[in-house]
């Protein structure tokens, strides 16, 4: 009887430890999100720079001018004010209420049941990772999908235009009708590309890097360790996914109506014809402020992260 009460008391307490660890990484990322968002817009905007478009000559010409981040960003404020630094911010954090504690939650899980002691090889760690952030991403591509659209949309403001969409779910409502449910899912393969190779790169160098820091006693387990565990964390990450986002960006960003014409037939056709028409240079269109926010997203979120687990008595991750 005694047994039967303590392994229910211990189900129980895993359960509530689990929900703890889904609240605790939606906080976090949320806070993430929101401090580095307009980085990864101002990567968006660049990533789909140069892209062919119909537009006007002069549209045409601007689009083929050099760029970079500081100018893209410079554009933003001034066309649109600081505001439109946070275009797309709302699905962007929808999609984190979703994609995160799925695979930083599923990460943790599947990395203690294949050893209770945490202790796997950095290929184990890799494919745990890739594998958490794949199931993630399934899960939360239509969010993916919203923020990407009306990043975008920006552009079209800039040209004297009406934006496409007036919300997230006013988006969800008319990619729904103009391209079918399944349209919510465009660029899911990329996507699921890039997030392999995301969190492959991301929780498998963190935990890792981590370990390694406090085991050689460079650092205790403190702000210090996550500080470099996510600077480390964050290059090998963007090194990695940085060709997968620009493919992912673009096949997410077009809009075809049932039955109507696309730039790309699928995101095998989109790497080559960005490859062919821009250079293979531009697979890392962007990489600067992807690192740029990739580093600042990290050290918010493990550091946030790894405080509130602290503070709710929870041990490291």
């Amino acid at each position: 009887m005694e047994a039967s009460q303590t392994g229910i008391q211990t189900q129980t307490q895993t359960q509530t430890r689990f929900r703890i660890k889904i609240l605790l990484t939606s906080l976090s990322a949320m806070v993430a999100e929101t401090s580095t968002f307009p980085i990864d817009l101002t990567k968006t905007r660049i990533q789909l720079h140069g892209e062919s478009q119909p537009l006007s000559s002069s549209s045409s010409s601007s689009s083929t001018r050099s760029t970079n981040a500081f100018r893209v960003a410079s554009e933003i404020v001034r066309e649109q004010g600081v505001l439109g630094l946070y275009k797309g911010l709302s699905p962007a954090i929808i999609r984190h209420l979703f994609y995160t504690p799925i695979r930083i939650v599923g990460y943790e899980n599947l990395r203690n049941f294949v050893s209770s002691d945490g202790s796997l090889s950095l290929s184990s760690k890799a494919l745990v990772g890739g594998i958490s952030g794949v199931i993630a991403q399934v899960v939360a591509s239509p969010a993916d999908l919203v923020k990407v659209r009306m990043q975008a949309d920006g552009r079209i403001v800039s040209r004297g235009l009406q934006p496409r969409y007036k919300g997230p779910f006013d988006a969800l409502k008319k990619i729904v009708a103009m391209e079918g449910f399944g349209g919510l899912w465009k660029g899911v393969f990329p996507n699921v590309q890039r997030a392999f190779l995301v969190n492959m790169g991301e929780l498998a160098c963190y935990d890792h890097a981590k370990r390694f820091v406090i085991s050689n006693q460079i650092s205790d387990d403190n702000i210090y360790a996550h500080t470099l565990a996510s600077i480390m964390s964050g290059l090998s990450a963007t090194a990695l996914s940085c060709p997968a986002d620009v493919v992912k960006t673009r096949m997410m960003n077009q809009a075809g109506g049932k039955g109507g014409n696309v730039m790309y037939k699928n995101s095998y056709d989109c790497l080559v014809k960005t490859v062919k028409i821009e250079g293979l240079t531009a697979l890392w269109k962007g990489f600067f402020p992807t690192w740029a926010r990739l580093g600042p997203w990290q050290f918010v979120f493990w550091v946030s992260y790894e405080k509130f687990r602290q503070i709710a008595g929870l041990s490291s991750f």
